[in-house]
């Protein structure tokens, strides 16, 4: 990450020249994202300083380097402390991938270390994987504390060495010919050698320069709660603990108030001026509102009604009048309106109480007394005139027409009463009518019913009212009638007045219904003859014994699941799949073609997701096919199947989900048998 941080700088001059109006430098647009990133935000949405485009490059590559760094600095430290990788298992981010991978390269050193191997060894694997390998491999080796790059006050030391006054220095001021053609990246000594500053390390080609990572190299002295956080030529430390909301880190690592009023990252509106407090900031109304106002929430003046005050601004005698931003007290006047009179001392009007006058003002109804005025309580069935001041009574049948009597409404005073026509009696709630019941008398052989204004004989169920007199019941024989043969599905037999089923002595029993046969579960029962390794699969007049192996490789979770074991990368192996779970279905002969019989999808579909199936085995006579629908597919019957059969289809389903294919197999065991026995010209006569 420290090369991509130099390079950055390096187009500084280039980057620079193309917008040399902006007045905000490079280095300002890195720090601010570094910054971000230390703070872990999103590097691909920062808020802009500058409208500059490179100045946005610089932004989101320095804060995506001091995440990259951050992530594998803590995959290290897990490494080293723990030993162990597995708790970054879970994460799916850029973040939580680099730092599972620096914590795995780090492991790959350490056992390079303890096996006696060298540390610089010829795994294919990334730069930065490698770099980590090396650095986990060579730390705490006698190896790197005697000739290891040099951190803290040695480094400082060497560079003063390489950079002082004297007769050494005067020596390297002027580049001699080896320096010349070495072509050096930082530094060059007198014999052509090439050098880094304090900070840096020489490459492999022996002249470039590449950052010294010493977060990476253990070679930090940050205290207790700070972490280290590498930097071009150098590190620091930093706090583990956020400063929190409204406070900032400086760059000594004390947490300092952010003044929202003077970055402008307030919210206050336009007539409202920003107040910073300590890690907040308020909003306070630009314009003050004089005596006789008070401001609300939004900053608007509201005029205050001092004569609602409990002390009442004016004196005895005085009435007090509102006006807009003050109040003004007038001298009571003797003459009092409608519903008040003067009390005895003449100073102000009294509500007079209309309830206790002698006239009896709502006439024998309920009187409430209000300020200046009276109410009258009216009894149930009449209502308050305001007008005339007087209880009137209501009338019900023409207010709700319809809605108080079934059949005809006659209002009453303060009521109303019902009534009915001819053929009909009032009910006891006196307001439906209840037809009269000529049934009482019996004058039918079975049932009567009662019909307005008459009745009406029918029979009970498996007999028919005779054509002769219309009031004897005569037994239906439900056998022998044109639908009869359908009335039970195998075997009807008639008897007075009704009729029962019968099944075929073995394989199904009369179903609830009493006219369809159900098929016996004999799994359920127990009749079955399957061994205890098989299963009992219950089908149409018998059953099914199943078992089943999970072929190499996978094992069996569940009843019916096989799992993929571990490929370790094998692509032979990656290419089988993931889980195969078995299925079972059963249906009879000719349904109804095409018919969706079993659904194949993922739990849950995201945006982009790719998802296919196919039959792969059990089609030879073409019999299903597979059809795409929004949540995966679904396995139809296609043509339609005449006879008996078994099936055994093998359904692949592929998923393609951000890039990676994965593959599922169902087992689908289909058993197709006969339809539910049916002799429809069968019957037993009584």
């Amino acid at each position: 990450m420290a090369p991509l941080i130099f390079m950055l700088f390096s187009i500084y001059g280039v980057l620079n020249g193309q917008e040399s109006r902006d007045p905000i430098s490079m280095e300002d647009c890195c720090k601010d994202g570094r910054d971000r990133g230390q703070e872990s935000q999103d590097c691909s949405s920062l808020p802009l300083i500058s409208e500059s485009t490179t100045c946005r490059i610089a932004q989101e590559q320095c804060c995506a380097a001091v995440l990259e760094d951050t992530s594998c600095t803590s995959g290290i430290n897990m490494a080293k402390d723990q030993g162990a990788c597995e708790a970054l298992l879970t994460g799916s981010t850029c973040e939580a991938k680099t730092a599972k991978m620096c914590c795995d390269c780090c492991l790959l050193g350490k056992a390079a270390q303890e096996t006696g191997m060298a540390c610089d060894h010829s795994l294919s694997v990334s730069y930065q994987c490698g770099l980590v390998s090396r650095a986990c491999c060579n730390y705490g080796s006698p190896e790197l504390e005697g000739n290891g790059t040099l951190s803290g006050d040695a480094q400082d030391n060497n560079s003063s060495q390489v950079s002082g006054t004297g007769s050494d220095s005067a020596d390297l001021s002027e580049p001699n010919e080896l320096c010349k053609e070495a072509k050096c990246g930082q530094k060059c000594e007198g014999n052509g050698t090439c050098a880094c500053h304090a900070g840096f390390k020489l490459k492999p080609d022996g002249k470039a320069c590449e950052d010294i990572n010493e977060c990476l190299l253990g070679s930090y002295s940050c205290r207790p709660g700070e972490r280290c956080i590498n930097t071009l030529g150098s590190y620091r430390c930093q706090r583990d603990v956020s400063c929190g909301t409204g406070y900032e880190l400086t760059d000594s690592n004390q947490c300092k108030d952010i003044d929202e009023c003077e970055t402008g990252t307030h919210n206050c509106p336009a007539e409202f001026a920003c107040q910073n407090t300590p890690g907040s900031f308020r909003c306070r109304p630009k314009v003050q509102c004089g005596d006789g106002y008070i401001q609300d929430a939004l900053g608007s003046c509201i005029d205050i009604n001092e004569c609602l005050s409990q002390s009442g601004p004016c004196p005895t005698g005085q009435m007090c009048f509102n006006t807009v931003g003050s109040y003004t007290c007038q001298r009571n006047s003797v003459s009092c309106g409608r519903g008040y009179h003067l009390n005895e001392e003449g100073t102000r009007c009294v509500d007079i109480d209309e309830c206790t006058q002698p006239d009896g003002s709502c006439a024998g109804h309920g009187c409430i007394n209000l300020v200046g005025s009276y109410r009258c309580e009216c009894r149930s069935g009449y209502i308050f005139n305001s007008i005339s001041r007087v209880c009137e009574d209501i009338n019900e049948c023409r207010h709700y027409p319809g809605r108080l009597c079934a059949h005809k409404c006659e209002n009453i005073l303060g009521s109303y009463k019902c009534s009915c026509t001819t053929g009909f009696k009032l009910s006891s709630d006196g307001r439906n009518c209840d037809d009269v019941n000529e049934c009482e008398s019996n004058p039918c052989s079975q049932e009567c019913a009662n019909v307005y204004g008459s009745y009406q004989c029918y029979c009970r169920r498996g007999y028919q009212l005779s054509d002769v007199d219309g009031i004897t019941c005569e037994d239906i024989d439900e056998c022998a009638l044109p639908t009869g043969g359908h009335i039970c599905s195998y075997r009807c037999h008639n008897s007075p007045g009704s009729f029962h089923c019968s099944c075929p002595d073995t394989g199904y029993t009369l179903a609830p219904n009493g006219r369809s046969c159900q098929d016996v579960d004999e799994c359920l029962a127990g009749t079955h003859t399957c061994t205890e390794s098989e299963s009992c699969f219950n089908v149409q007049g018998g059953f099914r014994c199943l078992s089943f192996t999970c072929p190499p490789n996978y094992r069996r979770s569940g009843e019916t699941r096989c799992e993929r074991l571990i490929c370790n990368q094998s692509s032979e192996c990656l290419t089988l799949p993931v889980r195969i779970t078995h299925y079972q279905l059963t249906f009879p002969i000719n349904i109804r073609t095409p018919t969706n019989i079993f659904r194949m999808g993922p739990s849950n579909i995201f945006p982009g997701d790719q998802v296919d199936i196919a039959i792969m085995e059990g089609n030879e006579d073409g019999y299903f096919g597979t059809q795409r629908v929004p949540s995966g597919g679904v396995m139809t019957v296609q043509r339609p199947i005449d006879k008996p059969k078994d099936f055994e289809v093998s359904l692949v389903m592929t998923l393609i989900r951000h890039g990676m294919l994965s593959t599922y197999m169902a087992k689908v065991l289909v058993f197709v048998t006969e339809d539910q026995p049916s002799l429809p010209n069968t019957v037993t006569p009584n």
